[in-house]
């Protein structure tokens, strides 16, 4: 079956005659795909049937739990406890490794909801879920009355609490899949009555707005299918079930092409070993294809399981060297690209007068850092950019070490100028984080942390500007949180080569790894 192309980036994402393989089939309706990346193996949902499957290379399909209240949409939170969508109970549900079930949303003001459909999870622990009310329709769910009068989307805030809408109570006909961008800022949320895709923006409380339709006319009189399950690439791009498989849209909301399934597709998801399997559940089916890009990377990617049957911890393991070769897991590892700001290292910005721009020149920093960011996201690495930015007039920061005097003094890095923007090439792409800091290490007072975490990265690949402040500071306080801190030397720059040379060959000997880029990308593979 050939894959329909509609744009040439279509065929960066996924051959156009990558074969579409069967891995079961005899089901009834199959829906809710997710992968253990621990366990390696796929479950999936038959509503009708009232079952839940797995299916792995090993030993094939075999059954899990029935009934399974006619579940749905399913996905891991970050400890890998499984997320439910249960048709029958109208319910959310966390199910422990230890076989411990909990509610976690099953009414909405005193009303039951209608049944919920699709989930996802934001790197707060935040969980938002699609609720349109095809669990009290015949087959799919249980039929019986609806209590709310509405389909809404919810959001359940880290911690658990009482459900949010989040959406205008009356914006959709039959909310169904949803999937963050990359970076978290946008929100997905297709309608399959509707046929359309909306996008939301996600305030910082976790809040949605600016609606806006993101795709419309998601349908066909010459063959099934409509938007039902979504999920979104490492690039950015959206991928959404429609007539004959897959349609694939670009961030800016251009159609790219179509995958060819044999049968309507209800829902996908990424897979195997190393997440470049699309699963899709398709009616009677399920079907597995090789696919170029990989998914956005969601908190459960990280496979660290805590507790429960099948599972395990053990001691992190640092960067294997074996003479000059380093052996790094990108699964691990996640790129800071710190401080390399106009301001900083251009000619003009507040601190040229330092040598600062001469030293980066020198140092070819730009272009070893973009080389290296670069090959990084095309192997799954987080990209996390840390900005030094202030307000007009500097408030909030103290003076007492020349570096703030000094930053105060020359009105530098404040938000929405010249100065505080990333130079030219280094510019975030779909997909990156931003971290903004108003001291020297990346770690004080800001969300890094919470972001490696959420991503399960221990491995972090320090890069940036100045080498002998925040590179150095970044690598210390990293080294006593107990991250593996690995410092490409000709990724860093400063105001002149002995201070430079002074950190990297003293000061970071014993807190990190130092090395250069190509080490580290040998190491990547």
């Amino acid at each position: 079956m050939t894959h329909v192309t509609l744009r040439p980036e279509f065929e960066t994402l996924i051959d156009p005659y990558a074969p579409v393989g069967q891995v079961g089939t005899g089901f009834d309706f199959t829906e809710g795909p997710i992968w253990h990346p621990v366990h390696h193996y796929l479950l999936f949902s038959d509503m009708p049937g009232d079952v839940r499957r797995r299916w792995d290379a090993k030993r094939g399909v075999v059954e899990v739990k029935r009934p399974s209240n006619k579940c749905n949409g399913m996905t891991y939170d970050a400890e890998l406890n499984l997320i439910v969508c249960e048709h029958a109970t109208s319910s959310l549900i966390r199910e422990r490794p230890d076989g411990r079930r909990e509610v976690i949303a099953s009414h909405y003001e005193n009303q039951e909801l209608n049944s919920p459909n699709d989930v996802c999870v934001h790197s707060s622990g935040a969980i938002y879920f699609s609720d349109p009310w095809y669990g009290r329709m015949p087959v799919y769910g249980v039929e019986r009355p609806r209590q709310l009068g509405f389909q809404g989307v919810y959001r359940i805030p880290p911690g658990g609490g009482p459900p949010k809408l989040v959406v205008d109570r009356h914006l959709f006909d039959q909310p169904n899949g949803l999937c963050f961008s990359p970076d978290e800022r946008l929100l997905y949320v297709n309608d399959t009555t509707q046929a359309l895709i909306r996008v939301f923006d996600v305030e910082a409380d976790g809040s949605l707005a600016n609606a806006r339709v993101f795709a419309s006319g998601i349908r066909s009189e010459l063959e099934p299918g409509l938007p039902d399950g979504m999920k979104c690439d490492q690039r950015g791009n959206v991928w959404v079930t429609a007539p004959g498989g897959v349609w694939v849209y670009s961030p800016a909301g251009e159609l790219l092409g179509k995958v060819r399934v044999p049968e309507l597709v209800a829902n996908l998801a990424w897979g195997g070993a190393d997440f470049r399997t699309l699963y899709l559940t398709a009616t009677h089916s399920v079907y597995a294809i090789p696919v170029k890009a990989g998914p956005r990377h969601e908190p459960y990617m990280s496979g660290r399981a805590s507790t429960g049957p099948e599972t395990g911890s053990a001691r992190p393991v640092s960067p294997q060297l074996a003479g000059d070769d380093m052996q790094l897991d990108p699964r691990r590892c996640a790129m800071i690209i710190q401080d390399l700001q106009n301001d900083v290292i251009m000619e003009g910005g507040a601190f040229a007068d330092s040598g600062s721009p001469g030293h980066a020149r020198q140092q070819r920093v730009v272009d070893n850092v973009r080389r290296l960011a670069e090959a990084a996201r095309a192997r799954g690495i987080v990209i996390i950019h840390v900005w030094f930015i202030v307000e007009p007039g500097a408030p909030g920061v103290t003076l007492n070490a020349p570096l703030f005097e000094g930053l105060v003094d020359s009105g530098a890095m404040v938000r929405g100028s010249w100065g505080a923007a990333p130079v030219p090439g280094l510019e975030p792409r779909a997909g990156d984080f931003i971290v903004e800091k108003m001291r020297m290490s990346a770690w004080e007072g800001t969300r890094l942390e919470t972001i490696l975490k959420a991503t399960g990265r221990d491995m972090l690949i320090n890069t940036g500007a100045w080498t002998n402040m925040s590179v150095e500071h970044t690598a210390r306080t990293g080294a006593d949180k107990g991250y593996f801190m690995i410092v490409p030397e000709d990724c860093c720059s400063t105001m002149n080569a002995d201070w430079h040379n002074a950190s990297i060959n003293f000061a970071m000997q014993n807190v990190a790894v130092v090395t250069s880029a190509d080490a580290v990308l040998r190491g990547l593979g």
